[in-house]
């Protein structure tokens, strides 16, 4: 018998991932510049590339300046510039090279890439209304279909926990991203985490094909002044 249990009793402690687990901290990107129609984001490997705006340069700092006080083992971004925008203060603040992953780029969106889902999303198109009843990104000419998409994220994060086993590993994406790991955490159908903020915190544990998720939407450091 334990004397020091037996005199204290069985006490609730903090949650803690277990060993040999891989903690990811999902952090999207800060707000991205609004898309005017004369002139379309430019691509990189067909994916809109837009910078942060003036209010994700703020969201970025504001989540990096908490990340700073944290433990982080390794920094993802993607290919896509306003992931490195957005973790470059953290980057600077501790001294860490990021680790570049295509394989967590957003989703890719075919004839509405370039920052064209947003106008048709604003009119409430025909399409994007049978993308939001049916969580399928598919049903827009020549993009990714949700299926693809989860694959080649569950993949890559799968890829980073092996890589990564029993570390605190931040990983700057994008909604989608975020979106669909998520519904594949708790066995969700696609695109029923849609809604990430930009600067939001999510925490997903994996140790080997177990998946937790312990986090979504946390924007507390974006709501104090």
């Amino acid at each position: 018998m334990n004397i020091a249990t037996a005199e204290t009793g069985h006490r609730q402690t903090r949650y803690a991932p277990p060993q040999g687990a891989t903690e990811f901290v999902l952090v999207r990107h800060g707000a991205s510049e609004p898309y005017v129609p004369e002139r379309p984001f430019a691509l990189v490997d067909g994916h809109g590339d837009p910078a942060l705006s003036e209010d994700g340069l703020e969201q970025a700092r504001r989540v990096c300046a908490r990340l700073a006080r944290e433990r982080v083992d390794a920094v993802y971004v993607t290919n896509l510039r306003r992931t490195a925008q957005t973790a470059a203060p953290l980057l600077a603040a501790r001294g860490i090279t990021p680790i570049v992953e295509p394989a967590l780029r957003e989703v890719f969106l075919g004839a509405w890439e370039g920052g064209r889902l947003r106008a048709f999303a604003a009119q409430q198109d025909p399409i994007w209304q049978r993308v939001v009843a049916d969580g399928e990104w598919g049903h827009i000419p020549g993009a990714e279909s949700s299926a693809q998409l989860q694959q080649r994220c569950v993949d890559a994060l799968q890829r980073l926990h092996m890589a990564h086993p029993g570390q605190r590993v931040v990983c700057v994406v994008h909604g989608g991203v975020i979106g669909t790991l998520a519904a594949h955490a708790v066995g969700a159908r696609h695109r029923s985490f849609d809604g990430a903020d930009n600067g939001s915190l999510h925490s997903i544990v994996v140790l080997g094909t177990q998946w937790w998720l312990r986090r979504f939407n946390d924007t507390t450091h974006l709501d104090t002044d």
